[in-house]
């Protein structure tokens, strides 16, 4: 097991790290909207916050050698889910040649009251 750490995405906010290579399978842990320079919190509507969640996922993968094309399997988490649409819009612009597999689910809270928490599952 290997634990994956860049400082281009926000340090974990609690006892977990940002991702984990397990034999052939990173596993990225819940990312919400801190921006990873000031690690703070940015707010904004749901889409701003996908944006900035998919750009630390990016960082983590790139940290691991990979790129959204490995991404196998992905949850998205979702305060509101009159969102999804605004989430996916921002989601697909990362995904363009390949579609992982994907559960989208609402939630009653999330952490430092965002709207959206995505994690992702890639290939080695």
């Amino acid at each position: 097991m290997q634990i994956i750490q860049t400082e281009k995405a926000p340090k974990a906010i609690g006892p977990y790290s940002q991702a984990v290579k397990y034999e052939n399978l990173l596993f990225i842990s819940g990312q919400i909207a801190i921006d990873p320079e000031t690690q703070e919190f940015i707010g904004g509507d749901a889409e701003k916050q996908t944006e900035r969640i998919m750009e630390n996922i990016k960082a983590i993968l790139e940290e691991a050698g990979l790129n959204f094309n490995h991404v196998i399997k992905s949850t998205i988490y979702l305060k509101n889910i009159q969102d999804f649409e605004a989430v996916n819009k921002v989601y697909g612009r990362y995904f363009t040649e390949h579609k992982p597999a994907r559960a989208t689910v609402e939630v009653s809270n999330l952490p430092k009251g965002a709207l959206v928490e995505i994690e992702a599952i890639a290939g080695v």
